[in-house]
């Protein structure tokens, strides 16, 4: 049995090549170490129920771009899967390899985080890095939930947003800076107030928001590549599914053309092991 994971920093989708699906939180080694990684997945019985019988395992993640940060998974994986061999890598091969179709493109991440790459079949290429929630993520859940509660808190939201924030998420400055600053996994705990944009019914700003957001990830993230006016910029991640339409209008402005759009990029990883072995 093959098992494909495609790990964010909020969830990891794992896809076995007899078409179990199952979900488990994000593992994302930046956050993660060995330990923690193992003991998620002993308590979840659906492992111990495969685990013998998985051969090869193929596991894409967030924050699995150096070969430190990859022993993490790797070592947790072995412990799980004692009869497999293990590969992990970066979760921009993934979105690579799940949106390519035989041209070279532009593939990127607008999830959890946001990312982009050069692909032209064989091997990715970065341009400018990907900076994290602090720094970075333009465009992506948690870029979109830091500029929602600093908005809260400045007082600068329309005030139906701001009465559904407080009424059905109890926000308070203390809540937020409890998450936010004293919790781990914050961008994770930022990503999650994405979901107020499909609850708010102030739709211009919801509106407003993701355009910007889009605007910020393709002026650092695909105008980088001297090419992306010739070819296909390719996505995977639920921000970019939900809000394609949005995502293709800010796309023309730059002059880029949207190719495909993956939610669940899984499947097509699986299906790309599996007709290596034909």
């Amino acid at each position: 049995m093959i098992i494909c994971a495609d790990s964010g920093s909020t969830k990891t989708q794992w896809l076995t090549s007899e078409g179990q699906l199952i979900e488990t939180i994000g593992f994302n080694p930046q956050f993660f170490d060995t330990a923690s990684v193992i003991a998620v997945l002993q308590a979840d019985n659906r492992f111990a129920e495969i685990s013998k019988r998985v051969s090869q395992v193929y596991f894409f993640g967030a924050g699995c771009s150096s070969p430190e940060r990859n022993s993490i998974i790797a070592s947790a994986l072995e412990h799980i899967f004692p009869k497999a061999t293990i590969y992990v890598e970066h979760d921009l091969m993934a979105a690579a390899l799940a949106t390519y179709d035989g041209a070279d493109c532009i593939s990127c991440i607008l999830g959890t985080g946001s990312n982009s790459c050069f692909f032209d079949g064989k091997t990715i290429t970065e341009k400018n890095p990907a900076l994290g929630y602090i720094l970075g993520d333009e465009g992506s859940g948690s870029w979109i939930g830091k500029e929602l509660l600093k908005m809260f808190l400045y007082d600068l939201l329309p005030e139906k947003t701001k009465f559904l924030l407080e009424s059905k998420y109890h926000l308070t400055k203390e809540i937020i800076f409890k998450n936010v600053y004293g919790a781990p996994h914050a961008n994770v705990y930022l990503a999650g107030f994405a979901k107020v944009l499909s609850e708010s019914p102030d739709t211009n700003f919801v509106r407003e928001l993701i355009m910007s957001g889009f605007r910020e990830f393709f002026k650092y993230h695909v105008v980088c590549f001297e090419n992306y006016r010739t070819v296909p910029v390719h996505f995977v991640g639920s921000l970019a599914y939900h809000f394609a339409d949005i995502l293709r209008e800010i796309a023309s402005e730059f002059e880029a053309r949207v190719g495909t759009i993956d939610k669940q990029p899984v499947y097509k990883l699986l299906n790309f092991y599996l007709n290596q072995k034909r």
